[in-house]
């Protein structure tokens, strides 16, 4: 018999009756009843439950210790009763009567349980995240992470792609977040940079000849935690393909994501290839956001002209001023009451906003400071236009245009989850297309790169010497589901003069470029062929088969909002021989 098992904890049946086994794992929960003892013995694979009686060895050596310690067990398996018998767990018609029991490491006392569903600070989580990792969701969400993972692989290489591994020290780069940087010890005073993403190693990858490129890529940024995005690194499927159109990278890419969502949906209907494309654009107005939940049927309208010069002034004021108003629809609403609307109002105001109009439709009258003010003609023009029932509400987000839509956009979403309209057992997806390639910089007073610098404009050197770079778009993309940026990607510039162009625009020399993006814009000068990818978020796309709302629950070893690692203390001071010899000095900061 082998030393430690003979079968895993998940893997007997009544088939297995009679037979002498031995389970090794860890104490998950003990139940004392009286003259018997019940323990359920859990492993990787799952949970078996063993018995022993008070006249038994094994009955003294279990009572004695804590939950959680490892044990080796040696005993019969048998039938249980058919009143006790569990139908929720694989070995629940047996159990194993203890023989002998071996300690292999007693545990002490636990500073979280592993057995139940309470929740618990986030510090004591990650601190004792080798405990955090045995309770059965987050070990769950790790192994669904897993499978994800190879399964994503298959598929990628099923579609003609090949993997590569890029760099993890490289050259640091103007664009983007702020880099991780490593001091280099046999060049002092220089510094590599883990990448933010294998952006250009990728791109050269395609300038080498090879064809279809991916890698499970980690990535590195010195970045603040948010729900949807880990502190320091994270992973993402990267991939780059050469010869290609962006409908050609919608059509390599769609059956990947679409397979995987899929394979681990658990009946979760998900949107069928072709993705829905929705221009950037339209995005804003329609859904207030450039990455739409499209689970919401909110779509909200602009009603700017339906405000020009009219008897709601403060609205009025806004439109002369240049701004807008957009309109947000709420099915249902007025059967609410008018705390609703006012709490909507509230919630405006606490998002930094002046606030939200509305108007509440009860029975066919329409209620409220606006439809008073509007008048009753250009009130029922309004409602007409929006296609509004009888018992139905809307809201108004007026100001900037872009200020507008962000308003617009989270009302959308407050609204959807409010009066419950968010469908659910969905994963739906769109693309986002047609990204303008540059953007106004308010606070540096400047046209400045909008999204990714590398891509190509649509209309490429033509429309950057005719166009107004304003007005000038790109080949540039998002692929969203259920509100989350999946990930963004491009079709490159491969263009060398072009580059120069887009850069010249931005406010960079043809010196600066040469000097900031040299092994790329070289290489370029050398023959590139088109091409183009994107890089989906494993850590996202996990997140959401999972249902979870905090990326950490499915990330091994995450670091906690500060970006520390609490279980291994780090970030932490280093010897001064190490700083030293890496000709390091640390400098204090100012205490004012």
């Amino acid at each position: 018999m082998h030393a430690y098992r003979t079968h895993n904890c998940s893997e007997l049946r009544a088939a297995n009756v009679g037979a002498q086994v031995r389970l090794s794992g860890w104490v998950h929960r003990k139940r004392d009843h009286g003259g018997l003892l019940f323990v359920d013995l859990r492993d990787h694979h799952g949970i078996t439950q063993i018995v022993t009686d008070i006249d038994s060895d094994a009955f003294r050596t279990l009572e004695s210790i804590r939950t959680e310690s490892v044990v080796t067990i040696t005993g019969d398996v048998v039938a249980r009763a058919a009143e006790v018998v569990n139908p929720n767990l694989p070995t629940g018609q047996i159990e194993v009567r203890a023989r002998e029991v071996i300690v292999q490491s007693a545990a002490q006392e636990l500073p979280m349980p592993v057995a139940g569903d309470a929740e618990y600070p986030e510090d004591i989580r990650l601190r004792y995240r080798y405990l955090d990792l045995r309770r059965e969701r987050v070990h769950k969400n790790i192994m669904l992470r897993s499978n994800v993972i190879a399964s994503i692989r298959q598929r990628m290489i099923g579609q003609g792609f090949t993997e590569f591994q890029t760099p993890i020290l490289t050259a640091s780069s103007p664009e983007g977040a702020r880099d991780y940087l490593v001091p280099s010890r046999v060049h002092p005073g220089k510094f590599y940079a883990l990448p933010q993403a294998p952006q250009m190693f990728k791109q050269l990858l395609m300038v080498a000849g090879f064809d279809r490129y991916f890698q499970i890529a980690p990535c590195f940024r010195d970045e603040d935690a948010r729900a949807d995005r880990s502190p320091g690194e994270f992973y993402q499927l990267d991939f780059e393909m050469s010869f290609v159109t962006q409908e050609d990278v919608f059509a390599a890419i769609e059956p990947v994501l679409h397979g995987v969502f899929e394979e681990f949906a658990n009946g979760r209907a998900v949107t069928p290839a072709p993705f829905p494309r929705i221009a950037y654009r339209d995005a804003m107005l329609r859904y207030g956001s450039d990455k739409p939940d499209l689970r919401n049927p909110i779509e909200i309208s602009d009603v700017t002209e339906h405000f020009r010069g009219s008897g709601f002034g403060i609205f009025a004021r806004i439109v002369e001023g240049g701004g807008v108003v957009r309109a947000i629809p709420a099915p249902g609403a007025g059967a609410k009451s008018r705390k609703f609307f006012d709490d909507m109002n509230d919630w405006a105001r606490g998002q930094g906003y002046s606030g939200l109009g509305y108007i509440n439709i009860k029975s066919g009258e329409p209620g409220g400071p606006i439809a008073k003010n509007l008048g009753e003609e250009a009130t029922a023009k309004l409602i007409a236009a929006l296609g509004l029932g009888p018992d139905d509400g809307v809201f108004f987000a007026a100001g900037k245009e872009l200020d507008a839509a962000k308003l617009a956009g989270a009302a959308r979403t407050r609204t959807g989850e409010e009066l419950g309209l968010i469908e659910q057992g969905v994963f739906k997806f769109c693309w986002i297309v047609d990204f303008p390639m540059f953007e106004y910089d308010e606070e540096a007073k400047k046209i400045d790169f909008s999204h990714n610098p590398f891509s190509m404009p649509q209309g490429e050197l033509e429309a950057l010497e005719t166009k107004d770079p304003l007005d000038i778009l790109a080949y540039q993309y998002d692929i969203v589901c259920n509100g989350v940026e999946l990930s963004s990607g491009a079709i490159r510039n491969h263009k060398p003069e072009i580059m120069y162009k887009a850069f010249e625009i931005a406010g960079y020399s043809k010196e600066q470029v040469d000097q900031d993006f040299s092994g790329m814009i070289n290489a370029f000068k050398f023959g590139a062929p088109p091409h183009g990818g994107s890089a989906p978020g494993i850590d996202r796309i996990v997140m959401l088969l999972a249902d979870e709302p905090n990326i950490r629950e499915v990330v091994v070893f995450p670091m906690n909002q500060k970006a520390e690692d609490l279980m291994m203390n780090a970030p932490s001071p280093v010897m001064a021989k190490q700083l030293r010899e890496l000709n390091i000095r640390i400098v204090e900061q100012s205490k004012s």
